[in-house]
């Protein structure tokens, strides 16, 4: 009999009478601070999700997950890559040979790491062929030095299609009548944006046998090897690895040593923030204690009524847990489908409200990224409302506790 009932008790309590508005005011009060603290996990967690996959897909597509180079100028880079790709975790294989200097045009100037590349190998270890505004890698052809740049550095340098631009190399030459800077003159034949400020602003890419012209190095040579491998992760060992099995004086590098120390602190932002705002879903989970310790005290007279008609002391205990977990169910339910709305929409509606004011949020020049990321998991989803779930059932086991022990004399004495 008391079974149903209590179910149905508990779940009325959570409504009380006419003459407690202030008990569910409360109650409506710890239901909306869960509710909040849910929806604002979800968001924020989804939020880093999203710098954490830009990170990996945007910044890492476009740099090497690691090179192989050596000191000297490498002469047969083909044979070079077929050794590498021996070994299992490398998907593909690139030549690549860079060189900083200064891009000048109607007297702006703007620093370029120049990335000279074979257009055919490039495809496969970037994802540069997804980001043109203009243009494509089919247009840096060998002795037309051609050259790619950034959307940033176009707009700085006020460069557009077919513009010639002066490359200006860190090395002089040396003559008779001085020493002389080296520059060379480029076609602007691309533009692209990846939507990270550091490589629009910053980046151009050329042919590689351009490249080596320059450096006055014979056409086939090459500065080394670009590695993709299946697990970035992996990276470091492997091109370690990799380094030590070449014949001949070889180093590797990776993506850690440039930007590990940014992906670790997104890394560890997520994990920081995290812990920050499950300390608000606990304390919004906990307000439930004081919503119950005050329903306990006004349902004194209900409590000794059932003891006396035969409730045992876990029945009357089952009654205010259910009354206290069904606020956590709704909270919890309702927090996680705002979370998910808010999550699958931020980033247009972030979009929308820079648009409307005119102003930007995250500026390139500061962050890797212009705009604001969004990635919901569902791993995130569940762990966020089992967490509220299960806090909102500790929060019920002390008041309900407290009910389990009321006497009826002792609660029927001034009624």
């Amino acid at each position: 009999m008391f079974r149903p009932l209590f179910v149905y008790i508990g779940t009325r309590y959570t409504r009380a009478k006419r003459r407690s508005h202030f008990v569910s005011f409360i109650s409506l009060t710890s239901m909306l601070g869960l509710t909040l603290g849910v929806m604002v996990m979800i968001l924020v967690l989804s939020v880093m999700n999203g710098f954490d996959h830009e990170m990996r897909t945007r910044v890492l597509g476009m740099i090497p997950h690691a090179t192989v180079e050596s000191p000297t100028p490498v002469k047969d880079w083909q044979a070079l890559a077929r050794q590498v790709e021996q070994h299992a975790r490398v998907e593909a294989v690139a030549p690549f040979t860079q060189m900083q200097g200064l891009l000048t045009h109607e007297g702006k100037v703007q620093k370029v790491l120049i990335n000279a590349i074979d257009p055919e190998q490039e495809r496969k270890v970037s994802i540069i062929d997804g980001f043109f505004q203009q243009g494509s890698l089919d247009t840096l052809q060998a002795g037309e030095f051609a050259m790619i740049i950034g959307d940033k550095a176009a707009a700085k340098l006020g460069l557009k299609l077919g513009d010639k631009v002066t490359f200006v190399a860190p090395e002089v030459t040396v003559t008779p009548a001085g020493m002389f800077p080296r520059l060379k003159r480029f076609t602007v034949t691309g533009i692209f944006h990846v939507g990270a400020g550091e490589i629009d602003g910053a980046l151009a890419l050329a042919n590689i046998s351009d490249l080596a012209r320059l450096q006055r190095w014979q056409p086939d040579q090459v500065q080394g090897l670009r590695l993709k491998f299946d697990d970035l992760f992996q990276a470091p060992r492997a091109a370690w690895e990799i380094a030590q099995s070449l014949d001949g004086d070889f180093y590797a590098r990776d993506w850690t040593r440039t930007h590990g120390n940014l992906y670790q602190a997104i890394r560890m932002e997520k994990t920081m923030i995290g812990l920050l705002l499950l300390l608000i879903v606990a304390v919004a989970a906990f307000n439930i204690i004081s919503t119950l310790v005050m329903v306990v005290a006004d349902k004194k007279a209900d409590i000794a009524i059932l003891r006396t008609l035969g409730a045992t002391p876990r029945q009357i205990m089952a009654i205010f847990m259910v009354q206290g977990t069904v606020i956590g169910v709704v909270g919890t339910l309702i927090g996680a489908v705002l979370g998910i709305l808010a999550a699958l929409n931020i980033s247009s509606l972030i979009a929308a409200i820079e648009r409307l004011l005119g102003i930007k949020f995250l500026n390139a020049d500061v962050y890797f990224i212009d705009y604001l990321p969004s990635q919901l998991q569902t791993s995130d989803v569940v762990t966020v409302c089992a967490a509220a779930l299960l806090l909102s059932f500790f929060a019920t086991l002390y008041p309900a506790w407290r009910a389990a022990r009321t006497q009826p004399a002792e609660a029927l004495r001034y009624e």
